[in-house]
């Protein structure tokens, strides 16, 4: 059975930092790459970060070098380090398999205020 959980979002001022956690239980996390998606009121879900297995990653061009993504394969566990946060990066994050899994967690709220 898998279940995605989230935590770690919050309210922040512009140009502060959050971390953002996900445990995930069942047969998703070992053999597959890993993302977060985020999704935005009245916009699509979109991915923002991911990383591989072995660890390689890959952002979108609107996070990089102030995203940081993150594994720990003995403890089936995706981070996410904002850094540097902007009012566009308010959104609901998820993480989930890349390409994602047909189950989503309930999300973790991130709101940036100017």
């Amino acid at each position: 059975q898998v279940q995605l959980v989230e935590s770690g979002g919050g309210l922040v001022q512009a140009g502060g930092s959050l971390r953002l956690s996900c445990i995930a239980r069942g047969n998703i996390f070992r053999f597959n790459a890993m993302g977060w998606y985020r999704q935005a009121p009245g916009e699509q879900r979109e991915l923002v970060a991911t990383i591989t297995v072995g660890g390689n990653t890959n952002y979108a061009d609107s996070v990089k070098g102030r995203f940081t993504i993150s594994r720990d394969n003995a403890k089936n566990t995706v981070s996410l380090q904002m850094d540097s946060l902007k009012p566009e990066d308010t959104a609901v994050y998820y993480c989930n398999s890349k390409p994602p899994y047909d189950i989503w967690g309930q999300g973790t709220q991130v709101t940036v205020s100017s």
